[in-house]
């Protein structure tokens, strides 16, 4: 016998159905990217840097710890990109330095949208006593400055990649969870939400088939900006010695290296300095064109 919860559940699920199709449409998104201008510089920039890092080994053409006699040489020659104050090829150690900082802004987002993802979620949905507890201390860590609060996690922890990753994923779960509660708290008054409990469906089907598939849209523009910051931030640490250790090549420790030499040479530091601000453009412009692309209020400006 059909009742009338079954049918109102199985219209409102039709709904949820067409709601859940904007976080399965990848190849339309893709063609929206592409189709716009800034999203397609975005996207080809962070597609190069991607292929760059991994494929480091192949096209790297040194060793990027392999000390020679041609310190500080200039671009061209034996070195394409010159050589820093050691002698170590810099085209080698850009290419392997990408690979440090889009591996630990891979990690540490993917980590901290897990947990924040998680946290946001429970706030916005359960509310009550879990808002309460999570939310006062998501807001206890925004008061701190980013770049702050990961530089005192990581010199109480002292320096290393580990200790790195740690700090950095403690700094971004916050921006997460804020993000999935406000989605989570205006998803949870939907119909097709009450509909379900309605129904009788479990919380936490409720949460994990209803309530995130469409926390999606504001989920992909935070991890896409948020790699950015963090490739920013382990720069910045690594400048001052604390993120990557030597002999590993890092953008920061490269910049660091090369203030000393900047009388005899420029290279050592501009070549890391490039690096770190096409990545990290390419990261925003891709961010913002995702913003613009799954935001419907937008999405016209994203077709132009």
């Amino acid at each position: 016998m059909v009742t009338e919860v079954d049918t109102v559940t199985e219209v409102q699920a039709r709904r949820l159905g067409r709601l859940r199709t904007v976080g399965g449409r990848g190849g339309a998104l893709l063609r929206q990217l592409t189709r716009d201008k800034v999203g397609a510089v975005g996207f080809t920039i962070v597609l190069l840097m991607g292929a760059a890092a991994a494929l480091a080994p192949v096209i790297a053409p040194y060793d990027p710890t392999a000390m020679s006699n041609q310190r500080l040489a200039t671009p061209g020659g034996t070195f394409l990109l010159g050589a820093d104050e050691a002698g170590r090829d810099l085209l080698s150690r850009a290419l392997y330095g990408a690979r440090t900082s889009l591996a630990v802004g891979l990690v540490v987002v993917g980590c901290a949208a897990v947990v924040g993802v998680l946290l946001g979620l429970l706030a916005g949905f359960y509310r009550g006593v879990l808002d309460a507890i999570i939310t006062p201390v998501t807001d206890v860590m925004f008061a701190f400055p980013t770049l702050l609060l990961a530089l005192a996690v990581v010199a109480a922890r002292g320096p290393g990649t580990e200790n790195l990753i740690f700090a950095l994923v403690l700094v971004f779960i916050p921006s997460f969870a804020r993000v999935v509660r406000g989605t989570a708290m205006s998803v949870r008054r939907e119909p097709f939400v009450e509909s379900g409990q309605a129904a009788g469906l479990s919380n936490a089907r409720l949460i994990f088939k209803y309530v995130l598939p469409n926390s999606i849209a504001p989920i992909a523009v935070q991890f896409t900006t948020s790699i950015a910051y963090a490739i920013l931030i382990e720069a910045s640490l690594g400048y001052l010695g604390l993120g990557v250790q030597p002999p590993a090549p890092s953008w920061g420790s490269m910049l660091a290296n090369g203030k000393a030499f900047m009388e005899l040479s420029i290279w050592p530091s501009v070549v890391p300095g490039v690096c770190i601000m096409i990545t990290v453009l390419g990261f925003n412009l891709l961010g913002d064109t995702l913003r613009d692309v799954l935001d419907p209020r937008l999405r016209g400006r994203a077709n132009r």
